[in-house]
């Protein structure tokens, strides 16, 4: 069911992605360079492995999973989590936790729109991404 976002994703617009990344507890001077990143997003499947790769000019990262599985992750800002990834009603949710704190990503598809939510506590960040 991950095929809706199968691809390679480009963004094109974010909203409040610097209160998001201070709720994370990113840095200020890593907030104000990674705000200015477009990176773009692919998603890919072999079998049940599902593969995330993230590409900016300023680091790369790439997360490879299957749905419902924990698994490690370094973010792109260097936390330490735990994080799962399951599909629930046509969309991704992407869940991190570390040192008793929680985020979650979640994916969904929109007018042929990645649109993704990224929440902590009571801080919402929406980036959407076209298709390549």
């Amino acid at each position: 069911m991950v095929e809706p976002f199968l691809g390679t994703w480009k963004l094109v617009s974010s909203e409040n992605f610097e209160d998001y990344m201070k709720e994370l507890g990113v840095d200020t001077a890593a907030r104000s360079v990674a705000g200015l990143q477009k990176p773009s997003i692919t998603i890919s499947a072999d079998g049940d492995m599902v593969r995330i790769t993230t590409e900016s000019p300023l680091i790369n990262t790439e997360i490879c999973f299957k749905l419902g599985e924990e698994f490690d992750e370094t973010t792109a800002d260097n936390r330490k989590v735990e994080s799962i990834v399951t599909l629930e009603g046509g969309s991704m949710i992407h869940t991190q936790k570390w040192l008793g704190k929680e985020t979650t990503i979640k994916r969904k598809i929109v007018n042929g729109k990645m649109v993704v939510e990224c929440t902590m506590n009571h801080i919402v960040s929406t980036r959407i991404y076209e298709k390549v």
